[in-house]
């Protein structure tokens, strides 16, 4: 039998897991991004660190992509993100319901205003790929993280030479 205190546990127990359905629109490419965000400092990656920032980025990318490309008029897309603590290491994809449009690389010449989501998303992620599903296609990534810091660790600015010893 669940008591009370194992419900306060669970509550105030961080997951390693977050999956949200999202409405297939700018606005919902964009809670993605402050979701993945939140959950990563709720995590231990805070803000203004490099891997928050970085998994906001991949994020931001496949979701708007997600919007733009995968949309389904009354379909939602999904955000899953898993922290697998064992590869030091954050799982991110974004489902929708278009499978039958795959992804490509767009040839884009400095004038064009898109094109280069995917290169973003090659040059951040450690290791990403494209899953088929009944409906639908997942697009994932793999970003590698440091370990969290502990509130109150100063990060070493990049300007400043790392101390030697």
């Amino acid at each position: 039998m669940t008591t009370l205190g194992d419900v306060n546990v669970e509550i105030s127990t961080p997951g390693t897991e977050l999956v949200q359905r999202l409405s297939a629109t700018p606005r919902g490419a964009r809670l993605a991004r402050q979701l993945t965000a939140g959950t990563l400092a709720t995590w231990g990656y805070p803000y203004g660190g490099d891997p928050n920032h970085s998994a906001q980025l991949l994020v931001a990318e496949l979701a708007a992509n997600a919007v733009t490309h995968g949309r389904v008029p009354g379909r939602d897309f999904e955000l899953r993100l898993a922290l697998l603590r064992e590869k030091d290491t954050l799982r991110i994809e974004v489902s929708d319901p278009r499978g039958d449009r795959g992804l490509r690389f767009l040839d884009g010449r400095l004038e064009d205003e898109g094109g280069r989501g995917l290169v973003v998303v090659q040059v951040l992620a450690s290791l990403w790929g494209v899953s088929e599903r009944d409906v639908g296609k997942t697009v994932w990534a793999e970003l590698r993280l440091s370990p969290p810091r502990r509130p109150g660790t100063p990060r070493p600015c990049p300007r400043t030479p790392w101390p030697a010893g």
